[in-house]
């Protein structure tokens, strides 16, 4: 080798340049390992927030749907004992039958028996 082989000694501007480069690649280092930490913080505390939501509206909504059944069981029964007692009523009358036998009386009787269908 020869001397004009070796290169210069770098500048000290050089090494000044290298330094405040490297600085500002450790800051946004950190500032992207901040911002990433915030992201994934903020997604997962999302995602929670998200299935919570989701759990609550499961929850209302299935306590919805047993509100609505027991509704609908509790009309059912009013009106299937509305039908027993005017089918009770009708058969009562028809035993009394006033001197007439309840075969006498089929479109009487239909029409009381029926009458909660209507």
């Amino acid at each position: 080798m020869s001397a004009s082989d070796v290169p210069p000694p770098p500048s000290l501007g050089s090494i000044e340049a290298l330094k405040r480069v490297k600085e500002a690649e450790t800051e946004w280092d950190l500032k992207l390992r901040t911002a990433r930490g915030a992201a994934t913080e903020a997604l997962e505390r999302l995602r929670a927030e998200s299935e919570a939501a989701v759990r609550a509206a499961q929850a209302a909504a299935d306590a919805e749907r047993a509100n609505t059944v027991l509704a609908a069981r509790q009309e059912a029964e009013r009106e299937a004992a509305e039908i027993l007692a005017a089918g009770q009523r009708a058969a009562e009358a028809a035993a009394r039958g006033d001197g007439k036998r309840p075969a006498d009386r089929p479109d009487e009787i239909l029409a009381v028996v029926l009458a909660g269908f209507r």
